[in-house]
């Protein structure tokens, strides 16, 4: 799709001019009153900032203790403070933020390495080495970033930086050359794509980075722009194909902002390079599904259907949707965009803890068109009952509930071990979780992922068996997947019992989620073993015990005959053919899981008493 056009565009390649430079006053002057006021005063904040050595043995301290956040925290601090400052030297124009940013370029230019220590590596899913080596950059997701940001720098600000001294950009240009270009070009990384690699967010977020470092600054090496421009759009391909036609990304609706929406930027820094040629590719149902699949799985208010490394929380959207939205001609998603970006507040304006200047410089270009066309536009924002088959993601509502159900497999990019789980929002709240993930460290993406509980299916909505577990991989899956989606009924039926290894001597583990609208929600599992003579024998009789993760704290009703939950104040939950064993409180202390869960959760455990266990889950 993105090469064959690549190949077909024989004309020279323009510089990117997206938004106005600092020199152009009518445009900086005419942008919103508002986001000029506090985009001063956020820049303000940061007059004398001292920015943070990167030391070696900060560096190190990942290898050593596995710790990514005390070098993380000071890596983007740095960033962030520049991208407040250059904003608000733009806005203001007076030279008051200049000392600051032009410290700012210079500290980047001096870390020994752009790219995490969690990512230096040369080759996929190997060890990270302690140190990095300043004469082989590695190319990663911040290496890329930090590109992108002293590219924009540049552009913005060019003339006034040149007046101080020409070397402050010819040290930006230095530096983009050895440490983006020439790696991009001359060597390999795996989100790049060979067509034989699973591709993941990496692919099209380090695309846009690196077209941005070039594309934004005037380079006159005609080879070095057309061979970036076809090695681009070929790994856009190979992040494509990893999508299925109907748009679901597999890492979540929080990785969309990486995934997603990363492919609207490259989309339209092609086009603008190209003279539009790649403008016809918003027509094509592909990308239209995936600019609209952040609405499809919209809750409501700031909660999305989650599953994986996926928060539930998983940010405001914004100008970026509305702009894809806007070039997908989806108005409904114009109208979710820009109501969700109102109701974000100062944060949706600044975007203070934004790494990416570019998406800063977005905004300001887009606030006062957003704002508008949401007050012009009332009408009521739709979110459709949808079954994504490439993933399993289904997810139906009524007027009160929310019902969603991961099926699939157990490979998914960033996967959790939660083939057949379910969550449920009642009256946009949560009622039944999936808790999400904590802060990332160097187990995360170790062969001991599944040793943290977050990962393991026996912290989802899911039975383990016989004490065993889901199983991690492409083998374990659900199988036998049939969804129905109507105006009174919608459902799906599925076996899970291929998620589980075969010592947990399931036959079959089916499991039905349905949504009887207006009346409830329908969990009802029923399971059979295998009981023949083999070296999986059973020594004693199967157990089954059902995990339920709630948000608000369940209580036992006493004075009924049926098992009886009360969640919270939120709804309730009738068990026929399970007992209780224990209801535990688990305690939130993970800052990463503390963005979405404001208190401790709970998880109630089920002892299914026969081979079949139906929960009832009202208002």
């Amino acid at each position: 799709m993105f090469y064959e056009t690549a190949l077909g565009f024989r004309r020279d390649l323009s510089v990117f001019t997206p938004y106005a430079p600092i020199t152009d006053r009518t445009a900086w002057d005419s942008l919103s009153e508002n986001w000029k006021k506090e985009t001063v005063r956020l820049g303000e904040k940061y007059l004398g900032y001292s920015y943070p050595h990167l030391s070696a043995t900060d560096f190190m301290d990942f290898v050593r203790t596995g710790n990514r956040t005390r070098y993380e925290d000071k890596f983007f601090e740095k960033r962030h403070a520049l991208n407040a400052l250059v904003l608000a030297e733009c806005t203001e124009n007076k030279g008051r933020f200049l000392d600051g940013i032009i410290n700012g370029i210079f500290s980047i230019c001096e870390e020994s390495a752009w790219q995490l220590p969690a990512h230096n590596s040369y080759i996929r899913d190997t060890p990270q080495l302690p140190l990095p080596d300043t004469a082989a950059p590695v190319l990663d997701l911040f290496a890329c970033e930090t590109g992108s940001i002293l590219a924009t720098v540049h552009y913005l600000l060019k003339d006034v930086l040149d007046s101080v001294s020409p070397f402050i950009t010819k040290r930006i240009r230095h530096e983009l050359e050895h440490r983006i270009m020439h790696p991009y070009l001359y060597e390999h990384f795996w989100w790049m794509g060979n067509g034989k690699e699973p591709m993941n967010n990496w692919t099209i977020w380090c695309t846009q980075n690196v077209l941005l470092s070039l594309f934004l600054i005037d380079m006159e090496d005609g080879l070095l722009k057309s061979g970036v421009f076809r090695k681009a759009c070929q790994s856009a391909d190979f992040f494509l194909a990893e999508y299925g036609e109907d748009g679901c990304c597999d890492e979540g609706a929080q990785y969309y902002r990486h995934a997603g929406l990363c492919l609207f930027n490259v989309m339209e820094i092609l086009n603008a390079i190209t003279d539009n040629r790649f403008a016809s590719l918003y027509k094509e149902k592909k990308i239209q599904n995936i600019a609209s699949y952040i609405l499809n799985v919209h809750i409501d208010d700031k909660y999305y259907v989650n599953f994986a490394d996926c928060s539930p929380v998983a940010g405001r959207a914004g100008v970026r949707e509305f702009l894809f939205a806007e070039r997908t001609g989806n108005e409904n998603m114009m109208r979710f965009a820009a109501r969700d970006f109102l109701s974000g507040g100062m944060d949706s304006l600044l975007l203070p803890a934004e790494n990416n200047l570019f998406y800063r410089l977005q905004n300001a270009f887009t606030v006062t068109r957003i704002t508008e066309y949401c007050h012009s536009n009332p009408g009521a924002v739709e979110h459709p009952d949808i079954f994504f088959p490439s993933v399993g993601v289904f997810l139906a509502r009524d007027d009160s509930l929310a019902l969603a159900v991961k099926a699939g497999d157990n490979a998914d990019s960033h996967n959790h071990n939660d083939t057949g789980s379910f969550t449920v929002y009642k009256d946009g709240k949560p009622l039944f979780i999936d808790v999400g993930v904590e802060s990332y460290t160097k187990k995360t993406f170790s062969p001991q992922r599944y040793e943290i509980w977050t990962m393991q299916s026996a912290y989802h909505n899911l039975p383990t068996i016989n004490g065993i577990m889901q199983q991690d991989g492409e083998d374990y899956r659900a199988k036998n997947i049939d969804c129905h989606m109507g105006d009174t009924l919608c459902e799906i039926d599925m076996d899970i019992s291929g998620a589980y290894p075969a010592e947990s001597r399931l036959s079959s583990y089916w499991r039905r989620a349905a949504l009887f609208k207006g009346k409830e929600i329908l969990i009802h599992d029923r399971f059979s073993f295998d009981c023949t003579e083999d070296s999986h024998k059973m020594t004693e009789p199967p157990s089954v015990t059902l995990s339920l993760m709630t948000y608000e704290k369940p209580a036992l009703q006493t004075d009924t005959d049926e098992t009886l939950f009360l969640i919270g104040t939120l709804g309730s939950l009738a068990v026929e053919g399970g007992s209780l064993i224990k209801i535990e409180e688990i305690p939130i202390t993970d800052q990463r899981l503390k963005t979405a869960w404001e208190h401790n959760i709970y998880r109630i455990l089920l002892r299914i008493t026969g081979n079949e266990i139906k929960l009832h889950i009202t208002e």
